[in-house]
């Protein structure tokens, strides 16, 4: 079957871009899974937050905050975004690094604000008072409804007419002449452009072609729930990062999520939480807060895949006409993905960044994939 944009991988990356391509022409989307999103993209426990991020992820970021904030008609029957904040604290011996934060994060977001001490134990009571030196709040971050953002997309590109088939891997991509052609289990397909959104597993995608590939290395973030302490009403806490990037916890669905934030590179696969990151999450809650956590009620983890300068690669590959990057979204894939589908539109099409995107300092050198190959 001849397409006009062939996607591979149906996670957050290849939902936002089938959505936006499917206004400029015929786009399948092959999922590997039985259904998509089944990966990194279900096991999020995103955050909408401007602060986040070197300067290209912020840009995107901040592009995509009104799609996120005001979402087009028929996207969603409820909000994407709801009120959360986000809290960094710092013990007294990490003055310079939290300085350091709270200056970067003011730079991009004017509403981050320093707290003192009490102010900062009024936000989450439950932080040990003898480890806390110095906190900031970013009040206007967001919980982010990650499965109607996904849905959202998956279901405008069908509207669109495009078409979404799982339990389709590819196992083969050649290229013929001016098309790419697909091979899977589900059938095959072709199309000029094909659209590696493959997650973690894009370099293995780039493999099969004979694409150079981008170095892209998956890691594991683990993440669990626990029950909230007793006596606190926790359903207002901010999420609540350590300044180290060693511990954040939040509040999920009456529950309280927790993470070690931890980045373990692994090859790509079905990735299974590590007991001992859980232990050592565990701990470090428990020396941090008030928390005790008695039993975990659900553990999970994720891949978080990246380049080595951590910022998307999203463009034509130099060395394989046709062949377009849209992998290493990281942490960021979800808050990003409104911008991320449109900038995927624009350079797919011809174009270049486009102007909002320029506006806040985003370069097409900065994403480009020939800037990994030098």
């Amino acid at each position: 079957m001849a397409v006009d944009f062939l996607i591979v991988g149906g996670g957050i990356a290849g939902a936002s871009a089938g959505y936006f391509l499917a206004e400029h022409g015929r786009v399948v989307l092959l999922e590997r899974e039985e259904a998509p999103g089944y990966h990194s993209t279900g096991r999020s426990a995103a955050l909408f937050t401007e602060t986040y991020g070197n300067a290209a992820i912020r840009a995107l970021t901040v592009s995509s905050g009104s799609f996120l904030r005001d979402p087009p008609k028929g996207f969603t029957d409820h909000p994407l975004l709801t009120p959360r904040g986000s809290m960094i604290v710092a013990p007294r011996d990490a003055e310079t690094a939290y300085r350091e934060a709270l200056a970067e994060g003011q730079r991009y977001v004017d509403s981050v604000r320093a707290l003192g001490v009490e102010e900062a134990l009024a936000l989450c009571p439950a932080l040990r008072r003898e480890r806390l030196g110095y906190a900031f709040l970013e009040p206007d971050a967001m919980d982010m409804d990650v499965h109607a953002i996904h849905q959202g997309f998956l279901r405008g590109l069908r509207a669109r007419g495009g078409e979404i088939v799982s339990s389709a891997e590819v196992t083969a991509l050649v290229r013929r002449g001016s098309v790419w052609e697909a091979t899977t289990p589900a059938g095959r397909w072709e199309a000029p452009l094909v659209i590696d959104a493959a997650g973690a597993w894009a370099d293995e995608v780039a493999r099969l072609a004979g694409v150079r590939q981008m170095g892209l290395v998956p890691k594991r973030r683990t993440a669990f729930t626990i029950d909230p302490p007793a006596g606190y009403d926790t359903s207002k806490w901010p999420m609540v990062s350590d300044i180290e990037e060693t511990l954040y916890f939040k509040p999920e669905s009456g529950r309280l999520l927790v993470s070690p934030a931890d980045q373990t590179p692994i090859a790509p696969c079905d990735v299974q939480p590590e007991e001992m990151d859980v232990a050592e999450a565990a701990d470090r809650l428990q020396a941090k807060t008030t928390i005790e956590v008695r039993r975990v009620l659900r553990k999970w983890a994720g891949l978080r895949s990246f380049v080595r300068d951590k910022t998307p690669v999203v463009g034509p590959a130099p060395d394989a006409p046709g062949f377009f990057w849209l992998a290493g979204q990281g942490g960021y894939g979800i808050m990003t993905s409104p911008a991320m589908g449109r900038l995927t539109v624009a350079l797919a099409t011809g174009g270049t960044v486009p102007d909002e995107l320029q506006k806040l300092g985003l370069t097409a050198s900065a994403i480009l994939p020939n800037r990994l190959l030098a």
